[in-house]
């Protein structure tokens, strides 16, 4: 049986804020020229593990220092 939770995640990719997604795309981009790692528009089931990887883990490194510094200011 379907859940009900996919269906209402399709049309925004399981964003919490649709309006995300895009700034997501150019975060993503920004750090992946950052490492190197040449992006194509759309499908990129060519990288490697370790250039995916690469791009999502400093993605994560960098929101956690945005968000701690955040908390230091706050």
């Amino acid at each position: 049986m379907p859940s009900s939770s996919n269906s209402s995640n399709n049309s925004n990719s399981g964003m919490a804020v649709p309006e995300a997604k895009e700034a997501m795309r150019q975060f993503k981009e920004e750090v992946a020229s950052e490492l190197g790692v040449n992006l194509k528009d759309g499908y990129n089931g060519d990288l490697t593990s370790r250039e995916a990887g690469s791009i999502g883990g400093e993605m994560v490194k960098k929101m956690i220092m945005r968000q701690e510094e955040q908390m230091r200011q706050s």
